[in-house]
């Protein structure tokens, strides 16, 4: 293995415990107990100055009286002594240091805070020594494939080598997994914890290196290393190692008032969306999907093109799995015409030859070898990539051994991949489960779980066979310099752009958007008079009013001069003179919102879905991470819950969907070439017509930091 910078930590030449422990239970007593099973065969020292021996091995009464200076220090001891141990292992020089305890002395509220501050401190000298430093608050690591299991708790036994990584910010996100899913094989797990000095992204990072690695699980709850994540997540894309996420808290963008529609829109939790989709990561909900997810990534069949098939022994539960698969989002292909023959020959009358397939008749003696055939002829089907029997278990939850023959035969015929899903049973410790499973015949429990893992795993297929789309056009540096001189000079302490003006900013940057006149009122100047063409639609120009319509500063379809002066006057009585007129846009369309929203963590995202003045109660969107081509955008609408809007309806050609696309990359190419001057930028509504699309109120909102 190449060398890692994370090796002192993760493969250590030589180990002490500090705090170890005879007592059963006792942390400092499980690490031992633990690195033993690992087979670790490196110097281990263990450290306490009450015991002359522990477990045959000679003990020290501290980290300076060992024969050498450990490569890590593992601190089993009560945050009372914790730092003075630490101080020691600063001083010795080690290299790496492993912390369990949430390092909290009496008085301190939280870990961290005001005096006596032993997190904080323990993280500074920690960085100030170039230590590599795990937790605290931390469950510890397992690295299967370097025999090095450092971990204050018991753990079940673990089959090696294995070739699946688990990396979690939760403790128990680790252990609900690790200890209890023998039909996983581990490589590395690691519990990350309090994260003060390493983080997720540092272990991912390590792990991606890791020949064995086939697929990587993440519980993650945030990054504290946004770039070193993307960084991460790329290397993955570029080495084909497919991420299992599930993220917890789908929480706002930040906690403060967002100034746009698209402020309020896009949160964190859509950045991360955005930033999964990007790079291919599965997400997941539970634990349950997640275990499954690696489950089934972690067999070795290559999956084909197609879709997924499953075999059912009741009705009911085929259409169990029909209403589930709507809802997760797994499509089931039609069967061709051939494979239909072929089971028309077989199932008994009355059974329809349809995927998902319930081949269960009459029963009676031969119905293994028929429910087999039925199986194997599902799984040659052109149009089919992976399988299942779904099928319950056995009293007990035991396995019934025909079942596992269904699976050998149509593997053996197809060589696709194939699964045994039971909708309900616990099958995590079983026996015939495990060693099925390690077969390379996946056995999973819970129909959804299988079909958000078997999504996931069609998804990471489809992901790889992407073409690569080419970064959209760089806009034309004379315009890049003029607005962000603009936005430098004119909003130095941020503020909003009136309409006017930022309409022109996205005109220049190739963004279709009304153009309007700004005057002042109550009267209609002669000249703007002269330039226009009925109807038109008055607004307040007001750059304190971010949502006109809400204050009735929008008025439409004003047919004539005598029109347009009395509203004029009757806005400048209400809203104040300054106001703007514009084209009336008459063309039918769907509305739609386009826009740039920042996030705390990650930068500019953009924001695009179902817009118009019901943009939050509809809260049909998505964010993507700029920039990207119109194929990215046009991939991503395609999940908004409303996307059958835009094509072909009730007489109307389809809309210019195309257009909206091309609209979208420009507008993430102004997020990145302005990502230092613009905070927010909102078009909204976006009239998508057939014939085009076009903008026809924009907010752009200028960062304070400019200066």
């Amino acid at each position: 293995m190449t060398p890692h910078r994370l090796d002192p930590l993760l493969r250590p030449r030589s180990i002490a415990v500090v705090g170890a422990s005879t007592r059963a239970g006792a942390v400092g007593n499980e690490v031992l107990i633990n690195l033993r099973r690992g087979g670790y065969a490196g110097a281990l020292y263990p450290v306490n100055p009450g015991r002359d021996t522990i477990d045959r091995l000679p003990c020290f009464a501290s980290l300076s009286a060992l024969p050498e200076v450990p490569q890590l220090a593992v601190f089993a001891v009560n945050d009372t002594h914790l730092e003075a141990c630490f101080d020691e292992a600063v001083a010795l020089g080690v290299e790496a240091a492993t912390v369990f305890s949430a390092m909290v002395l009496p008085g301190a509220s939280t870990p961290g805070a005001s005096s006596p501050g032993l997190a904080a401190r323990i993280q500074k000298k920690a960085r100030h020594a170039g230590m590599l430093l795990h937790g605290g608050n931390s469950m510890g690591f397992f690295n299967f494939g370097g025999d090095v299991w450092v971990s204050g708790f018991d753990t079940r036994e673990h089959r090696r080598p294995g070739n699946v990584v688990l990396l979690s910010q939760s403790g128990a996100g680790m252990s609900g997994i690790l200890d209890c899913e023998e039909r996983l094989d581990f490589l590395f797990a690691a519990s990350t914890g309090q994260e003060l000095c390493l983080s997720v992204e540092d272990y991912l990072d390590y792990v991606l290196d890791l020949p064995a690695t086939r697929v990587v699980g993440l519980f993650l709850e945030t990054s504290r290393q946004p770039h070193r994540f993307i960084a991460a997540l790329e290397k993955a894309r570029r080495r084909q190692v497919p991420i299992v996420a599930l993220k917890v808290g789908r929480t706002a963008l930040a906690a403060r008032l967002a100034v746009s529609h698209s402020g309020a829109l896009a949160g964190s939790d859509a950045t991360f969306d955005a930033l999964f989709r990007r790079y291919g990561v599965q997400r997941v909900d539970d634990m349950a999907q997640l275990a499954a997810s690696l489950i089934l990534f972690a067999q070795p069949q290559r999956l084909p093109p197609g879709g997924l098939a499953t075999l059912h022994d009741s009705g009911g539960e085929r259409q169990l799995a029909i209403d589930l698969a709507d809802t997760v989002g797994v499509a089931y292909p039609q069967l061709v015409a051939a494979t239909v023959a072929q089971h028309e020959t077989i199932l008994d009358e009355g059974l329809p030859a349809v995927n998902p397939l319930d081949a269960w008749g009459s029963g009676g003696a031969d119905a293994a070898q028929y429910m087999q055939t039925c199986f194997t002829a599902l799984m040659s089907d052109p149009g089919i990539a992976l399988g299942a029997v779904v099928h319950d278990r056995a009293p007990g939850s035991g396995i019934y051994p025909d079942y596992l023959q269904y699976l050998r035969g149509a593997r053996a015929a197809t060589g696709k991949p194939v699964c045994l899903v039971a909708n309900y049973a616990g099958s995590g410790s079983d026996r015939l489960a495990v060693e099925t499973t390690r077969e390379g015949l996946p056995v999973l429990d819970g129909l959804r779980e299988f079909q958000v893992a078997a999504r996931g795993l069609m998804a990471y297929r489809d992901f790889l066979a992407l073409d690569a789309e080419p970064t959209p056009a760089a806009s034309p540096p004379d315009v890049v310099a003029r607005w962000r001189d603009y936005c430098h000079h004119q909003l130095r302490g941020g503020g909003a752009l009136g309409e006017a003006v930022a309409g022109q900013m996205l005109r220049d940057f190739g963004i279709p958007v009304l153009a309007g006149i700004a005057f002042e009122g109550p009267g209609v100047p002669p000249a703007v008079l002269r330039s226009l063409r009925f109807p038109v639609v008055l607004k307040t120009a007001r750059v304190d009013i971010a949502h006109k319509s809400d204050v009735g500063g929008v008025l439409l379809n004003l047919a004539d001069t005598p029109a347009l002066e009395r509203a004029c006057a009757d806005m400048t009585a209400r809203l104040g003179p300054r106001l703007m007129v514009a084209p009336m846009v008459t063309a039918q369309g769907v509305e739609m919102i386009l826009g740039i929203a920042r996030d705390s963590q990650f930068g500019p995202t953009v924001v695009l879905g179902l817009g118009g003045v019901h943009a939050e109660l509809v809260s049909d969107t998505i964010a993507l991470l700029p920039p990207f081509g119109p194929g990215e955008a046009l991939r991503s609408l395609g999940r908004l819950k409303m996307h059958r809007l835009l094509g072909a309806v009730r007489g109307r050609d389809a809309l210019a969907v195309e257009a909206f696309c091309r609209m979208a990359s420009r507008l993430s190419v102004l997020a990145v070439e302005l990502e230092d001057v613009i905070g927010e930028v909102d078009i909204n509504p976006v009239r998508l017509m057939v014939d085009g699309c076009l903008g026809l109120d924009a907010l752009a909102v200028a960062r304070a930091n400019t200066g």
